[in-house]
């Protein structure tokens, strides 16, 4: 797992730099999306964590559900379009997860999607996430430390 100005970024994921969150193909063709460290580090304490309901049609860069922390409440912006298949149950019922374990425990939704092959290639995923993630945070004046 990289480290990018004291944020972990797993190379194993599927960015959206700028929106902060995550994708990963599951081996059913579903893709499992998450927020990032850096959002919940921005975030900071999540109590509420509401997706869209399962059978609901999502679309890219609109959102999947919300978020709410003591300081912001907003949307999860979804980086790939599809239907909502799962929503995880345990971060709802205990929202600190996504703080805890934002690349696991703390996933947000499940997605059957619609063009996987083409809007993976939208994203970024592996060396070139990392380095597009230093270029945001640098922009930003974004630190997880």
């Amino acid at each position: 797992m990289a480290e990018v100005h004291g944020c972990s970024i797993p190379e194993d994921r599927y960015y959206w730099p700028e929106k902060h969150v995550w994708a990963r193909p599951e081996p059913d063709g579903t893709v499992t999306i998450g927020i990032t460290d850096v959002a919940q580090h921005l975030a900071k304490t999540i109590i509420s964590v509401t997706p869209r309901g399962v059978g609901r049609k999502v679309q890219r860069g609109k959102s999947a559900g919300t978020l709410e922390s003591g300081k912001w409440v907003g949307p999860v912006t979804s980086p790939i379009s599809g239907e909502i298949v799962a929503v995880n149950d345990a971060a709802i019922a205990d929202p600190k997860l996504l703080n805890q374990d934002p690349y696991g425990a703390g996933w947000f939704a499940r997605l059957r999607p619609d063009d996987w092959e083409n809007e993976s290639k939208l994203l970024v995923t592996g060396p070139e996430a990392v380095e597009a993630y230093r270029k945001v945070l640098e922009q930003e004046g974004i630190s997880c430390s």
